[in-house]
């Protein structure tokens, strides 16, 4: 009985989100880890008007994300070298230590899905076998 790895997309976002809030530290919403994901994980440099588009979202909801970012030291504000009168997000090496732990949630959700997925197969294997 195979299935397809994104079968278990939403077990490994329930276990990732959970571990997320169980865990010390911030408490971030789904716009600001967006925020901070696109930041960190796609090439920038990102703007705030650059990541209101791409979240297809207004500017000031932008700005909100990233003022909590910055509480929590997991980006900075920049003045962009290029054009002064635009502002970049910085990464900071809180968020990326953040980064590090969330990849880490996001592979241990992964293992546990892989076993709770063969554990169902040998049980179903054996009822019809049995």
């Amino acid at each position: 009985m195979a299935t397809s790895p994104h079968s278990r997309l939403p077990q490994i976002l329930r276990d990732t989100v959970v571990s997320l809030v169980r865990r010390e530290g911030p408490d971030l919403t789904a716009r600001q880890l967006a925020v901070m994901l696109i930041s960190y994980l796609e090439d920038g440099p990102h703007t705030v008007r650059g990541l209101a588009a791409r979240l297809n979202v207004a500017k000031p909801a932008i700005t909100r994300a990233l003022d909590r970012l910055e509480q929590f030291d997991l980006a900075h504000r920049r003045q962009d070298p290029r054009d002064r009168r635009s502002i970049v997000v910085a990464r900071t090496p809180e968020g990326q230590a953040f980064l590090d732990q969330l990849r880490g949630m996001l592979d241990e959700a992964a293992k546990q899905a892989q076993v709770t997925r063969a554990q169902a197969i040998r049980t179903q294997e054996e009822r019809m076998a049995g």
